[in-house]
């Protein structure tokens, strides 16, 4: 049985909040747009997009070190406070980790915003290291499309 962990991070981005937000939101079609080093395609392939119990299957280009394909399932999401969360169901992720669950939260921070990004993860064995590749990707995406919707 593998170890289970926890990874944080906090990214401070020029960004309003709520416009930051709406890129987030927006994500299935901006971040192929904004990223496609990164994202090559984005499908909903379960419910709307952007509501609980959505599924997204997620097309990651040349830019992703280490998957290719992942299926995310809309968790949670509060419009009011910015938040989301989203969990992995199917993919080359599940090869390395049993569970993998994401965070996110975008705050106003000075003229900008401050996105923190959490991940609670489950390793299929304990060889597999933390998955902090996965959280260095998702800082780049932030400030990727934080330059994107400021460009």
């Amino acid at each position: 049985m593998g170890s289970t962990g926890k990874l944080e991070v906090e990214v401070e981005l020029k960004s309003k909040p709520e416009k930051f937000w709406h890129g987030i939101r927006e994500s299935t079609t901006l971040f192929p747009k904004a990223m496609p080093e990164e994202y090559k395609r984005i499908d909903v392939v379960a419910g709307d997009g952007f509501s609980v119990g959505s599924v997204r299957l997620v097309h990651y280009g040349e830019g992703s070190p280490l998957v290719k394909v992942t299926h995310e399932k809309i968790e949670a999401v509060d419009e009011a406070k910015m938040t989301y969360a989203y969990s992995v169901i199917d993919g080359d992720l599940l090869k390395f980790y049993k569970n993998f669950k994401a965070f996110l939260v975008v705050e106003p921070k000075g003229d900008g915003s401050l996105v923190k990004w959490a991940c609670e993860f489950e390793k299929a064995s304990d060889e597999i290291p933390d998955p902090n590749i996965i959280r260095d990707f998702a800082v780049k995406s932030f400030k990727d499309l934080d330059s994107y919707l400021n460009a």
